[in-house]
């Protein structure tokens, strides 16, 4: 592991985590000045007993103790070269011109070495080079804190801080008390540990702030230290694997519950794991990035057919799988029976963006969506027609579309049709239950790691047109017809109805039936095989 080739480091000094200052000693029932009189008394006692007491046993004589004193104190009040007044003088406009950052009036939960989230963020960043000032005298004379404080506060930069003797804890104390400015330069992302494949390039300061944030990790989301060792090529940072940790946990007490229970995964349970996730910055969905980004948070859990050419099931499935199996029986859980048929072998797990419109390339079959969260807005735009007859998406009207709220129901719908999500507002996950065009290609091996998900995987002469009929598109002279349609374009499923075990379709605005008996393997060309 990257981690564990490094040196450990000194232990940082103790009042770096807790103000020591205010120990004093405490008087005992025995010192020094006591002992000459209980001399006196235990002299008198013998002569009084005489021989009876030397044959029942004198008491032994108290050994007189020194009062408690706090390792260092009184070295640190000696070093100490500044008055108490000096220093409450010197206090007055500090508080105005060093303020707190303005995260820490909101409320906390947690002591005081329990750091803020957006600390954590920001000292993760620095580097050896991150220019730094600190308050002048914010310690209080007489302490070892102010001792040490008056050391490394003279440090310009976070390497010089390191050397004098602050530690990345000092460096979150400080911060949240407004003792600490940042002039920069701070890494727009904390240091990955598991991409840096040259370890001598990395600074001390490198190495303090990944083997401390490893030990706080551990710490404030009940882990051990040794499961969050991330090796190289894992394409995890250590965030990403604390977190994924915390999913995958919850996610085994979910199903555990369920199945104590006899009860479906409820909605909640489900948010509760997608909240845990981290989720990995995808830049190559390049087909939904909303206008302006470089990349979403999106991750897909099952199988996956890389840039490459390679089919196999994701490292993040067979890692985590009580996370893809919790989203699974969500969804088995509630198919009606005329549903049972539908069949996935991937998950498109996403958070808090709006797609683009957009087609999916290689969809075998249909597709169903569910989103979870606190939000408004953020409905499906589908366009159950279209055929991609039309080369540009610009040309879709509006008057076409189908719109489906997904906060309240599952949406089964052709993802190689066009799509997009509306603008919302709040914290917006969802999930898309989808089969890969080339899924009868997978090794055995991946298949059956599929189904141990809760993956209800195709067969090999699957018909894709089972549960949704083929769009007829929107060209002038397209097929159509009036009246009922025994297979609709796209399906909608309130999560009322699924709770009760009915369910409701909510077919496309212009049904009608498919056109032709086409074969299986025509059906499967037209849906991205």
């Amino acid at each position: 592991q990257a981690i564990s080739a490094f040196p450990a480091p000194p232990r940082p000094p103790r009042d770096s985590r807790r103000r020591l200052g205010s120990a004093v000693a405490r008087p005992r029932t025995h010192t020094t000045e006591m002992a000459p009189a209980a001399a006196k008394r235990g002299a008198a006692a013998k002569a009084l007993l005489g021989s009876k007491a030397k044959a029942v046993g004198a008491a032994p004589k108290a050994k007189a103790r020194a009062p408690r004193r706090v390792l260092g104190l009184d070295e640190a009040r000696a070093a100490t070269k500044m008055t108490s007044e000096q220093w409450r003088k010197h206090q007055e406009g500090m508080g105005e011109a060093w303020p707190a950052p303005e995260y820490m009036d909101l409320p906390h939960k947690g002591g005081h070495t329990c750091y803020r989230d957006e600390t954590y963020e920001l000292i993760t960043r620095w580097t050896t080079e991150t220019k730094i000032r600190y308050r002048p005298h914010a310690k209080a004379p007489g302490t070892k804190s102010h001792v040490r404080y008056e050391k490394y506060s003279k440090a310009k930069t976070v390497g010089q801080a390191l050397k004098l003797g602050s530690w990345p804890a000092d460096w979150c104390w400080d911060y949240e008390r407004g003792f600490i400015k940042v002039d920069g330069p701070v890494r727009d992302e904390p240091l990955d540990i598991s991409k840096v494949m040259d370890e001598s390039k990395l600074t001390d300061v490198d190495k303090a702030i990944n083997r401390w944030y490893r030990r706080e990790l551990a710490r404030n989301l009940g882990l051990k230290v040794s499961d969050l060792h991330v090796g190289k090529g894992s394409g995890e940072s250590l965030i990403m694997r604390a977190h994924r940790l915390v999913a995958q946990r919850e996610a085994k007490a979910i199903l555990a519950s369920a199945k104590k229970q006899a009860r479906k995964v409820r909605e909640d349970e489900v948010l509760k794991v997608l909240q845990y996730w981290a989720f990995a910055k995808n830049p190559n969905r390049v087909n939904v990035l909303p206008n302006g980004q470089d990349w979403v948070w999106s991750d897909t859990l099952g199988l996956i057919r890389d840039r490459i050419g390679d089919i196999h099931v994701t490292a993040a499935s067979k890692t985590y799988p009580e996370v893809a199996t919790v989203m699974n029986r969500y969804l088995s859980d509630r198919l009606p029976s005329e549903l049972r048929g539908f069949k996935w072998t991937s998950l498109n797990v996403n958070c808090n963006y709006a797609a683009k419109m957009h087609r999916d390339g290689n969809n075998f079959g249909p597709s169903f969506i569910k989103a979870f969260g606190e939000f408004t807005g953020g409905e499906l735009n589908y366009w159950p027609e279209d055929d991609r007859k039309l080369d540009r998406l610009e040309d879709m009207k509006e008057k076409d579309k189908v719109q489906l709220d997904l906060s309240k129901g599952l949406a089964m719908f052709n993802g190689n049709s066009a799509h997009s999500v509306e603008d919302f507002e709040g914290e917006r996950y969802s999930i898309v239950y989808f089969t890969i065009g080339c899924y009868d290609k997978a090794p055995e091996a991946c298949k059956a790691e599929c189904r141990d998900l809760g993956m209800n995987f195709p067969a090999s002469d699957e018909d894709p047109r089972r549960l949704l009929r083929a769009p007829r598109g929107y060209k002038a002279g397209a097929a159509k017809r009036k009246g009922p349609e025994p297979v609709p374009a796209c399906r909608f499923l309130p999560t009322s109805s699924l709770e009760k075990g009915g369910a409701k379709k909510t077919p496309a605005k212009r049904p009608a039936p498919a056109g032709g008996a086409a074969s299986v393997a025509k059906r499967r060309a037209a849906g991205g095989a």
